[in-house]
């Protein structure tokens, strides 16, 4: 996929609908309660017996915050009372342990990621014992290319505490931001100082932190292209390596905390286009590599080298290195990948602590993976990390003849090539710059599930 794009405006209008993010495939509006702890636990022990098992990719669900902010659509857990999640690291740690009884004792752990909620609301002790916990039952790498990474909050987090995270063996951090300016800020009830934040930036690179990334959101309510052009401006001189740019999904039917953002100070969608536009100028004329859908990273990061290697992911943190990897997810409401299934932990805490009471591992619901879903699964991925799909590699790996087994979906495609989103032959497929902005609705055009009953189904737009 190439660094620089265009913008028509016609075509993001047109194409821009809702649709799936492809963090899965199926995604997790196909998961069902049918595939159960039994059924995880078959397909953890199909992957242990593999001739060469994968090593482990570990995300661990820490949903406390202190305060709400409008625009989260996460499932969290707002509270000041700090007894609550104390009683949720026990469970996680009885998890941590039952989950990793099932997997073979040499399978390194070379992905961690804790992710929130805000993974700082919880004290240097009480992470520094989660770590342990970890380490007892997984095998955790401590070679110099792991990627151990946690979510921080900079309002919770000062230089200090930076150097006290590398301690404990962090060495990747993410913070959100989302904007600088103060009346956006207020009208999300997300308010930080914009110098400390920047200097937090500094601090992890001179504690040593190989990557910092940060979260930007375009939409939200007061926003203007002058104002973003000024946070985006600010950001970059402190130069991180990632930053990922999401668009704000006002969904207050769904999400209670949005009914707090006043509906008439969201931005009319030619604004968000203006928005969108002058983000992605601004980043990639100041050499960032636009990876796809909201992320950009600096060319020497490990984004940008896993996508020119075809190792690129999607997962549910958005994009990812070590494809080759199982993800096991723990924590209320975690999702993970072994071998060819995605599982997810129950949703409500009261009920993923009660399946750990009695003993029992809290999968609410999973799939496993047909050979039609891994075809398509193959092919949706490789169109969001490489921008490229070689007919013949599935045709050789999966005995089909591409244009048969596909042909209604080459043909809806047609419009797309002729409005300049693709290129395509009888061999390959291949996103055009122009395409890399709507990847997604290229690659609706090979999901099944969305085919055959979209009815009652909810996504955010693709723009």
């Amino acid at each position: 996929m190439s660094s620089s794009t265009s913008f028509p405006t016609e075509l993001i209008t047109k194409y821009g609908l809702a649709g799936p993010r492809y963090t899965s495939y199926p995604t997790a509006l196909q998961f069902h309660e049918g595939f159960d702890a039994e059924a995880y636990r078959r397909h953890v022990q199909f992957s242990n017996d593999e001739l060469i098992p994968r090593p482990l990719s570990l995300y661990v669900h820490l949903p406390f915050c202190r305060s709400l902010c409008y625009y989260c659509g996460c499932n969290k857990k707002v509270t000041r009372n700090e007894s609550l999640a104390g009683v949720y690291l026990q469970h996680l740690e009885r998890e941590i342990e039952m989950q990793g009884r099932m997997f073979d004792p040499d399978r390194e752990v070379i992905q961690l990621h804790f992710g929130g909620g805000t993974p700082t609301y919880h004290d240097d002790a009480q992470l520094q014992d989660l770590i342990g916990q970890l380490s007892r039952h997984f095998f955790l790498s401590r070679a110099e290319n792991r990627e151990f990474s946690i979510e921080i909050d900079p309002r919770t987090v000062d230089n200090e505490r930076i150097v006290r995270l590398a301690d404990m063996g962090f060495n990747r951090v993410s913070m959100g931001i989302q904007d600088f300016d103060p009346a956006v800020q207020k009208a999300v009830n997300r308010v930080q100082d914009e110098e400390s934040t920047l200097g937090l930036i500094a601090a992890a690179r001179e504690a040593s932190f190989k990557s910092v990334s940060v979260d930007l959101i375009y939409g939200l309510p007061l926003q203007t292209a002058e104002s973003f052009e000024t946070t985006i401006e600010s950001l970059l001189t402190a130069r991180p390596n990632r930053i990922s740019v999401y668009n704000y999904a006002h969904l207050p039917n769904l999400f209670r905390a949005q009914r707090m953002i006043n509906t008439e100070e969201v931005p009319a969608p030619e604004v968000r286009l203006q928005l969108l536009d002058s983000t992605i100028t601004k980043l990639v004329d100041a050499g960032y590599v636009y990876i796809g859908m909201d992320h950009f990273a600096l060319p020497d990061d490990e984004l940008c080298i896993a996508m020119n290697e075809g190792t690129l992911q999607r997962n549910f943190q958005g994009y990812s290195t070590c494809r080759t990897t199982d993800l096991v997810g723990v924590g209320v409401s975690a999702i993970g990948k072994v071998g060819d299934s995605f599982v997810q932990n129950r949703k409500d805490i009261h009920d993923w602590q009660a399946d750990i009471d009695h003993g029992d591992l809290p999968v609410w619901r999973g799939i496993g993976l047909s050979g039609e879903d891994r075809l398509r699964r193959g092919i949706i991925s490789a169109i969001m990390c490489q921008g490229h799909v070689s007919f013949g590699e599935f045709e050789r790996k999966y005995g089909i003849e591409f244009s048969d087994h596909f042909a209604l979906e080459v043909e809806s495609l047609k419009p797309l090539q002729d409005d300049g989103l693709i290129e395509m032959d009888e061999q390959t497929l291949d996103v055009t710059p122009t395409g890399v902005l709507l990847l997604r609705a290229i690659a609706m055009k090979f999901d099944e599930y969305l085919l055959k009953d979209a009815k009652g189904k909810s996504y955010s737009k693709v723009i």
